[in-house]
């Protein structure tokens, strides 16, 4: 602020139209500067490839929004055999609830006796591995894409997720690519997880911090 308690900055309404204009035009040269943090024109994928062709890709999209996706098809095992019909590794008795989405199912692979909770979005650009009795509640994200945001084209970052055995994750929470779960590990609701997880421990928050320890019951 200056001194006489105005806060200092840009007044919008004081610059002429003309140069509004110049300053939004995605035409402008204007920031094209060695100081320019990102340009998204310049977004290249690199090496990364999908895993399937796009033909593939399309039928899965199709399948997804009309049976995973939608609140009208609850039947567990017909959502199994078409993750497996799709390159999945599924183990029996896994619960799908509505409203799920995976990316590619081919890169996707889960343990026996899970429960993949409403609105649960597995992002999984690379192999997301989900191992036995694993639970993960409403609106879960796994996050295995990111990008590099030091790198003016912000290029493209994938990482595999892997939560293991008996772990919950619960309602609302992130995880980021390149995080293992630990073994019996909870993550507390609403929750950002942005590293590794260790066995039986609870943790919680944003970024997530330890919060306690997991006690086995008798």
């Amino acid at each position: 602020m200056d001194g006489d308690g105005r806060t200092l900055g840009i007044d919008l309404r004081e610059i002429p139209i003309d140069q509004l204009n110049t300053m939004t035009d995605p035409a402008s040269t204007i920031g094209e500067t060695q100081n320019q943090w990102v340009s998204l024109g310049a977004f290249r994928i690199g090496d990364y490839t999908p895993g399937r062709s796009a033909v593939i890709r399309g039928l899965w999209y199709v399948v997804s929004l009309i049976v995973f996706q939608s609140g009208w098809f609850p039947f567990y095992g017909v959502k199994r055999s078409l993750l497996r019909a799709f390159g999945a590794t599924i183990g029996r008795a896994v619960v799908i609830k509505p409203h799920v989405r995976i990316k590619f199912p081919w890169r996707c692979q889960i343990g026996n006796d899970c429960w993949i909770g409403e609105d649960v979005w597995i992002d999984n650009l690379a192999t997301v591995r989900i191992a036995n009795d694993v639970c993960l509640s409403q609106g879960v994200y796994l996050c295995t894409g990111s990008h590099d945001h030091q790198s003016v084209s912000f290029d493209l970052i994938v990482k595999p997720i892997v939560i293991e055995e008996q772990a919950w994750i619960a309602a609302r929470s992130v995880v980021l690519q390149a995080v293992t779960i630990g073994r019996g590990a909870v993550v507390a609701a609403g929750s950002v997880v942005t590293g590794d997880v260790p066995a039986a421990l609870i943790v919680g928050g944003s970024p997530c911090r330890v919060i306690g320890e997991r006690i086995r019951s008798r």
